[in-house]
């Protein structure tokens, strides 16, 4: 199996499991409804919990982080048996799958940011870069209640991290990069709102905001 056929092999797998977005099919299948008209029109768990309160949010949560694990082992498996190489293989279906999650063919190319993807992704990849990631996640989102502030510190910290724990490698830095920066991009208008000081921070709550209070996110 040549590299090129490999490695379009494995973001189009990833990719299309990506496009299984869980807050649109929970929404969808359980709630009647389209996460998508409401709130921000964001396809995220932020947006879902916005809308629909606390009661289906773990559903979202576990199909989001099961579908990159997924992408990730069948990434990892490809390029460990091909190349001996699975870290390699991990972070391109990493990749495959935010694109996928961030850009949903079966969804009009609407989805979500990234997050739990890009948090799962994490997990699988190694246990130091996913300390530095969701230790930033949890301080910042508690602390400031900007949830928006603790995501895009958390995918910045990824290449940095990996190109440590990964003993310099250029490679798996680049594609942290890349995963990162397609997070980074995702929370443009976050950042927007945060230099602005007009951000809403995050409610706790579990049931719906009321219309008036959606904010987007």
């Amino acid at each position: 199996m040549s590299v090129v056929f490999l490695i379009a092999l494995t973001v189009l797998v990833a990719y299309f499991l990506g496009c299984f977005n869980g807050a649109v099919l929970i929404s969808h299948f359980v709630i009647r409804d389209d996460v998508r008209k409401h709130g921000s029109g964001n396809a995220g768990l932020t947006n879902f919990y916005r809308t629909y309160g606390a009661r289906y949010a773990l559903l979202v949560i576990v199909c989001d982080m099961l579908k990159t694990a997924v992408a990730a082992c069948i990434g990892g498996y490809l390029f460990l048996t091909q190349l001996n190489d699975w870290t390699l293989g991990l972070l391109i279906a990493g990749l495959g799958c935010v694109l996928g999650h961030m850009f949903p063919v079966f969804y009009g190319f609407k989805g979500g940011k990234g997050i739990l993807s890009g948090g799962m992704l994490v997990i699988m990849l190694d246990w130091r870069v996913a300390l530095v990631a969701w230790i930033l996640f949890v301080v910042l989102a508690v602390s400031t209640r900007y949830v928006s502030l603790g995501s895009v510190a958390a995918a910045a910290s990824m290449p940095f991290s990996t190109f440590f724990v990964y003993g310099h490698n250029v490679l798996y830095t680049v594609l942290g990069a890349c995963i990162a920066g397609l997070v980074v991009w995702c929370h443009r208008g976050n950042i927007q709102r945060l230099l602005k000081g007009t951000e809403k921070r995050f409610q706790w709550h579990v049931n719906p905001i009321q219309p008036e209070d959606k904010d987007k996110d």
